[in-house]
């Protein structure tokens, strides 16, 4: 069986790759390797926990050792979903961000190296290329130039050239993906739309910056999935994708199709001062994974609104934990209800 290591698969995007992954391969044993910050999420992983297939170590991506434990000598591909991603957070300490995305992804690559792991994919984001007007006739391609607006954009920038650094200096068999804005089950609510989601089935305000026509292009995370799946398959060493569905949609936009479908007022909506350097739109062009390896995406935008927020309307006790803090207390019990007999496991 083929060994893959997902970092940060514990959250949201992470966590939808290791569900796919075990329902779509019969021949994989996956390992989440998490440290559990505060978007880390167990409750996430319940339905394949039980799988003989999956197993879950606690770890930081910034220790080696502990990287490579979880590795060990057996290790096919390593997939690093592990990043700090939220960009308000990054205003307010861009110091982590750094920390964690620039130098422990370089952690995680030196251990690849040392490990001599077959394949290493890096999960980027468009949002390292910076900004495309409103107005403008174009997306972003994958050899454009880096123009990061945000600590966080730049912290991921700058783990992408490492990337490509241990590539062409040692040769380190490495993908790197950038990928559009992710919605899905599981996110975690301090994103837009389950953050409005959940305030408008409390009736709570629904905070929108005051350029509310700024603009993303939207993936429903089993999407973005299947896309990477199709990379580590076919995707040749040393190049780039796009990962995108080409349908963009405003703040304004999203928060008035949420609200129609939960049957809220409008009154709810909420402006508020924009964040420092908040962009106006991102928008990928994604030809060359549909042309070279055949990956097209399978969900509407409208369909997987709908069925998103039809998931956190039928799973209140989930957002309601998350809100709260309370989620966190489910690793714990994890740990002393599953892994109490694994030595091999970091206890918390």
């Amino acid at each position: 069986m083929k060994k893959i290591l997902v970092t940060g698969g514990a959250g949201f995007i992470g966590s939808s790759f290791l569900r796919y992954l075990l329902r779509e391969h019969d021949d994989v044993r996956v390992v989440n390797y998490d440290k559990l910050t505060y978007c880390g999420n167990l409750e996430n992983l319940r339905d394949i926990e039980k799988d003989p297939r999956y197993s879950f170590v606690k770890g930081d991506i910034c220790d080696m050792e502990q990287v490579l434990e979880a590795l060990g000598d057996d290790t096919d591909v390593v997939v690093n979903y592990a990043a700090e991603s939220h960009v308000d957070r990054s205003v307010l300490d861009p110091t982590v961000f750094v920390s964690n995305n620039v130098l422990g992804t370089q952690v995680m690559l030196e251990a690849c190296r040392r490990r001599e792991v077959p394949r290493f994919h890096q999960i980027s984001t468009d949002e390292v290329f910076g900004e495309i007007g409103l107005d403008e006739d174009r997306a972003f391609k994958e050899g454009d130039v880096y123009l990061p607006k945000s600590p966080y954009s730049a912290s991921k920038a700058a783990s992408n050239h490492v990337v490509r650094a241990y590539h062409h200096t040692f040769g380190l068999p490495v993908t790197i993906s950038y990928c559009c804005n992710n919605y899905g089950p599981y996110q975690f609510p301090e994103k837009l739309i389950p953050l409005f989601v959940t305030n408008a089935m409390e009736d709570r305000p629904l905070p929108l910056f005051r350029s509310s026509q700024n603009t993303r292009e939207w993936i429903h995370a089993d999407d973005h999935s299947a896309a990477v799946d199709v990379i580590l398959e076919r995707g040749r060493m040393g190049e780039s994708y796009n990962i995108g569905t080409g349908v963009e949609r405003s703040v304004e936009q999203i928060t008035d199709l949420i609200l129609d479908i939960l049957g809220k007022p409008s009154s709810l909506k909420t402006y508020v001062p924009d964040r420092p350097g908040h962009d106006s739109r991102y928008l990928v062009d994604s030809t060359k994974i549909r042309t070279e390896l055949g990956w097209e995406p399978k969900i509407g935008f409208n369909e997987g609104i709908r069925q998103t927020v039809e998931w956190y309307r039928g799973n209140p006790d989930w957002w309601q934990r998350v809100k709260s803090g309370a989620y966190q207390d489910y690793y714990r019990q994890y740990y002393s209800e599953t892994l109490k007999d694994e030595a091999v496991r970091t206890t918390v």
